[in-house]
């Protein structure tokens, strides 16, 4: 027997049973609204620059489409300050409608809108490396796939102490959160391993002139330093004018890829950790470096890479939700499951807190050619923000600051 079916009974029966099915996302019609937080004046601006590259660059590689949606970005210039970053949350959440907010860059930023945040249940990607985000008073609606700023330093301090066997060491780093907590690290794992921290100077962020304190940088073995967005490329420079020629270790913003075109040969030499390192030989990070060289005339550092990266998040999360952002609580449980092997950084997974657990990477600046390159040296693989400490512990002690742990006497 043939069944016939009219043109019209067809259409309405097709149409009832469409309704009961629910509508794919790409038929939504609505795009994805991406927030993003960042700098674009002061001494952080050239990392917030970096920023918005790595995530407009991400969105150029899916055809500005994820899981089936279309994506939309929307900047805010957060002026490098607390209030700013307050104001440009509220417009982009309350104004502008975002579904999720990647940035903003720095601790005292990301510190200014935590709360706000987790009451307008609004995820967060976010690269500012404040402690206590995912430590002692951790926002659920928080995903940081870069590091905490002691994150970087841990490995470094492991390095330092039973690799180049370094006893004692002075750190300096601005006098902020991000520079306090990455001392702090450092200090707690090198005197673990049976070094010393002798003395701890803290320039202020904006800081002219660092000769005061390069006049106080001998009878150690090395300098740490912790300094961000463009004040690198003054300390040392300072530093090699002083005619110092004591090694040089750094955190991930110290001797970062995106500064090396404007560095001299003063950084020739430095050791750093960061999450990014660019002679990763990954697809992703290929497809990375050479897009952002098209784009940009430069190759990307922490800063691209780990916006690049935070966009790679929200992607696999939105596959998972099927495109939807409506439900934030379904949105910020997929984030934070989210388990990636191809990324500019190599694989990473996410803690029970949203914090990365992932590979860092030991690097020394080197000259080939005329070209100064960051050469990975070591990788510390699975790195957690809680080190080879037990979680427990860790989390009883107080938070890493300028003054704790405290200079032994």
């Amino acid at each position: 027997m043939v069944l016939t079916v009219s043109r019209r009974s067809f259409l309405v029966g097709g149409a009832a049973l469409a309704a009961t099915w629910p509508l794919p996302a790409f038929a939504q019609g609505k795009p994805v609204k991406i927030g993003l937080l960042t700098v674009k004046t002061g001494p952080l601006a050239q990392g917030g620059i970096q920023m918005e590259q790595g995530i407009v660059r991400f969105l150029k590689d899916r055809n500005y489409t994820l899981a089936g949606r279309k994506a939309e970005l929307v900047v805010g210039d957060t002026g490098g300050n607390p209030a700013g970053t307050k104001t440009k949350i509220q417009e982009l959440v309350e104004r502008d409608n975002v579904d999720l907010i990647v940035g903003p860059l720095a601790a005292f930023e990301l510190l200014a809108i935590t709360d706000y945040a987790a009451q307008a249940k609004m995820p967060i990607l976010s690269l500012a490396a404040a402690e206590d985000m995912t430590q002692r008073k951790p926002n659920p609606y928080f995903v940081r796939a870069s590091a905490t700023s002691s994150q970087f330093m841990h490995p470094m301090a492991d390095y330092a102490a039973k690799e180049l066997k370094f006893k004692r060491v002075i750190t300096i780093s601005e006098d902020f959160a991000f520079g306090h907590e990455q001392m702090a690290g450092f200090q707690r794992v090198f005197e673990d391993a049976g070094g010393r921290v002798v003395k701890k100077l803290w320039p202020p962020l904006v800081t002219p002139d660092y000769t005061p304190y390069i006049a106080q940088l001998s009878g150690v073995d090395a300098v740490v330093q912790g300094f961000a967005g463009s004040n690198p490329l003054k300390f040392m420079k300072q530093y090699k004018d002083a005619g110092l020629k004591l090694p040089v270790l750094g955190g991930a913003p110290a001797c970062d890829e995106a500064l090396l075109k404007s560095f001299g040969d003063e950084a020739i030499g430095v050791i750093s950790c960061s999450a990014y390192a660019g002679d990763l030989d990954t697809p992703s990070n290929k497809r990375l470096i050479e897009g952002m060289v098209r784009d940009h005339g430069n190759i990307p550092g922490l800063y691209a890479a780990g916006l690049y990266i935070n966009g790679m998040v929200a992607e696999a999360a939105l596959e998972k939700t099927g495109g939807r952002t409506d439900d934030k609580e379904a949105l910020i449980k997929a984030l934070r499951a989210v388990s990636l092997t191809d990324t500019p950084r190599g694989p990473f997974r996410f803690d029970h807190f949203g914090n990365v657990i992932g590979n860092f990477y030991i690097r020394r600046c080197e000259k080939k050619g005329d070209k100064l390159v960051n050469t990975t040296i070591k990788t510390y693989k699975d790195v957690s923000q809680f080190w080879t400490y037990d979680e427990k512990w860790f989390l009883a002690q107080p938070v890493y600051s300028r003054d704790y742990p405290p200079l032994r006497s």
